[in-house]
This record gives structure tokens, sequence and C-alpha cells, in this order.
């Protein structure tokens, strides 16, 4: 369960990481370059204690898809992006792959 939390946590850090560094303008701007970095390392430190006891194809997979789920949601509600019906087919499609990860494999350690 904890290594669970600690990959929402890396989740969570990658994904202020990533939209501080649309916000920091190619590292031009301080303090959204800042977090950018501070994101990014207590992303990765999380996941490498979550290696620690979940497979890194299933940690990884499911740090990607949520990943990029979140960001499309970023992306739409902090950036006004858009999403066509493709694109939000495609990211549904990405959280079902985790779910299923999650929820029916025998390799997440469950």
């Amino acid at each position: 369960m904890q290594a669970w939390l600690l990959l929402s946590l890396a989740i969570v850090s990658e994904v202020i990481g990533t939209s501080a560094l649309k916000s920091s303008d190619g590292f031009t701007r301080l303090w959204p370059s800042i977090m950018v970095v501070v994101g990014y390392g207590l992303a990765f430190y999380c996941l490498a204690l979550v290696l620690r006891t979940i497979p890194v194809g299933i940690a990884y997979a499911v740090w990607a898809g949520t990943g990029v789920a979140l960001m499309a949601l970023v992306g739409w509600l902090v950036y006004g992006q858009r999403l066509d019906v493709p694109g939000i087919v495609g990211i549904l499609l990405i959280v079902a792959g985790v779910f299923v990860l999650n929820i029916y494999s025998s390799a997440g350690g469950h």
C-alpha cells in the first residue's frame, strides 16, 4: 500500500514538474525552473523507492499512463489546450489500461 501511495506522489510530482516546465519558458524564469527541478527530483526519488516493491514494468506503465492523462487535464484546465475526440478516446484507453494493470494483472504484485 505504501508503494502505491509513493507512486501516486511520484506521478503528481512529475505532473507538477512538467507543468512548471511549460511555465519556465525554456528555463528563463526562476521560480518555475526551480519547481521543475524539485518536482522531477521528488518524482524520481519516490519512483526509485517504489521500484523496491513494484515491478518496473508495472510501475512505469502506471506512471506513464496516469501522467499522460493528468497532463492532458492540466493542459486543458490551466493552459486552455483543447483535445479532440480521438485525443479523448486515446486518453480514456490509457486510463483503462492502467485500471486493468492495477485490478486484474497478477504482475502488479497484488
